[in-house]
């Protein structure tokens, strides 16, 4: 289907263009926000070498919402755990031939689907269920959640029920990089699926699923807690000081 693959082709190119500035942008922003207080939430360390260690805790192991909400750590880790598998396993979609470690993750990644959706499952639970999380909960929270729900949901489907042409879906990927337009299996899980993936990819970069950039510029998070040692001076005030 000389069309629909044209019309995937298209929207695929349009995602990839969006997120890849979408996130330049956002990070160029995160980065000129002004910090011009010292804010380290405590108890936090006073080497720059504690503020890596911190950080590194905090983007694996999720350790302050483990302080705060252990139901919430448990669901939470698993969805982006089963995240980051998922997404290592689809790369072997752009690459001929798949590295060795991305060939290692296959197994894992098949079964790292069903983490994903119960870690969905509970986080969207919750925003029925705890009284102060529904009275702040908007559609929009709804719908990622929805969304990202069906993306688990139809890639499970079709590798366990439902199986497609993946080498063709390989095929098709591959071309792109080349604008050379491959046909793309006429699968409706697989169409429903890849839409649904490219809409994820145009609204991440300006959505609240956008947070982990974030969290490296968070005053709170990257700075070292040493006012005493050292006077923080924000560069516009630095032209306010008297010589």
């Amino acid at each position: 289907m000389p069309f629909l693959t044209g019309l995937y082709a298209f929207l695929f190119y349009f995602a990839a263009l969006v997120l890849v500035f979408g996130l330049t942008y956002k990070v160029v922003q995160y980065s000129r926000t002004p910090a011009p207080l010292k804010i380290p939430t405590t108890p936090a360390p006073t080497t720059g070498t504690g503020v890596v260690l911190r950080m590194t805790r905090e983007v694996v192991l999720f350790e302050s919402l483990f302080r705060g909400n252990k139901w919430t750590w448990i669901f939470g880790w698993l969805f982006h755990f089963g995240l980051f598998l998922v997404t290592l396993r689809h790369l072997r979609y752009f690459f001929n031939p798949v590295p060795a470690v991305i060939e290692f993750i296959q197994p894992f990644g098949i079964y790292a689907g069903f983490a994903m959706v119960v870690g969905l499952v509970g986080l969207w639970a919750r925003r029925f269920l705890v009284d102060r999380v529904r009275y702040i909960s908007r559609p929009a929270d709804h719908l990622m959640l929805a969304l990202l729900l069906l993306i688990a949901a139809s890639g499970l489907l079709m590798s366990f029920l439902l199986h497609t042409d993946i080498v063709s879906v390989k095929t098709f990927f591959l071309g792109l990089y080349h604008f050379d337009l491959r046909p793309l299996p006429a699968d409706p899980v697989l169409l429903l699926h890849l839409a649904m993936v490219a809409v994820l990819m145009i609204i991440f970069p300006y959505s609240k699923l956008l947070h982990a950039p974030g969290l490296f510029f968070s005053p709170t998070r990257n700075q070292v807690d040493d006012p005493r040692e050292r006077r923080l001076l924000a560069p516009w005030a630095s032209r306010l000081e008297r010589p």
